[in-house]
């Protein structure tokens, strides 16, 4: 297994090309790296590197991250930031508010409410509505024929700034099905921005489906093992 740092450079090269391929403009996607079930001195040595986006699913984990990173980092490495990019629970939304810089996952008007509440107008969180658009049991997010209000509500509350959408499809090995969800999902966000909004995010794509989500318009590309390797085989809780 190469080391952290070949598998971050060659990542960003392949995010590169195929940006080039997909004629979308340089740096227009961004690397979030999802550290799940992974060590904080592997977050510290790609921070080091010049990984900036950091993602976590769970909020107990993300926090000692987060507190763990500030501590070791100490060397002048630029921050990082945060995305949360888990289920959401009502009970969890003051932590998630308070310590991260981006929220992909909301898709009810409660939790928004929530984050809102524990949020500053003067510093707001960065918040992507998940849609579910193949109506799966097994996954949060909002249908498709409920986006428009709960967007128009999302964006009227001060502390909160939407920035585009999510979506976590059924996993699909073939190219132009993966590339068919992803472009419901962009034709989605670009419906709302018809509709007086101006969302530019998408946050579609992980490493079996990236090179389709960067062909219909992905920002936010959200990678784990590919960046940090095998994860410990003990869950996190």
């Amino acid at each position: 297994m190469p080391p952290v740092g070949t598998r971050l450079h060659r990542l960003k090269e392949r995010i590169e090309r195929l940006s080039a391929t997909y004629q979308r403009p340089a740096g227009s996607v961004t690397l979030v790296a999802a550290s799940k079930q992974q060590g904080v001195d592997k977050v510290v040595q790609l921070a080091r590197l010049g990984l900036a986006d950091v993602a976590e699913n769970y909020v107990q984990e993300g926090i000692e991250k987060i507190e763990s990173v500030r501590r070791l980092r100490g060397d002048g490495t630029a921050p990082l930031r945060w995305h949360f990019i888990g289920h959401i629970q009502s009970r969890k939304c003051r932590l998630i508010a308070e310590n991260f810089q981006w929220v992909h996952t909301v898709c009810n008007l409660k939790v928004a409410r929530k984050l809102n509440q524990y949020r500053s107008a003067s510093n707001p969180l960065n918040v992507l509505i998940q849609l579910n658009l193949q109506a799966e049991a097994s996954k949060s997010g909002v249908a498709e024929g409920e986006l428009l209000p709960l967007a128009r509500a999302v964006a009227e509350l001060p502390n909160l700034r939407l920035r585009g959408l999510m979506i976590i499809p059924k996993p699909e090995k073939a190219f132009e099905k993966q590339r068919a969800i992803f472009r419901r999902c962009r034709e989605a966000r670009d419906g709302l921005n018809a509709h007086g909004f101006d969302l530019a995010h998408l946050s579609m794509g992980m490493s079996d489906d990236m090179e389709a989500a960067i062909a219909e318009g992905t920002t936010m590309v959200r990678i784990g093992t590919a960046v940090f390797g095998s994860r410990p085989a003990t869950p996190s809780t």
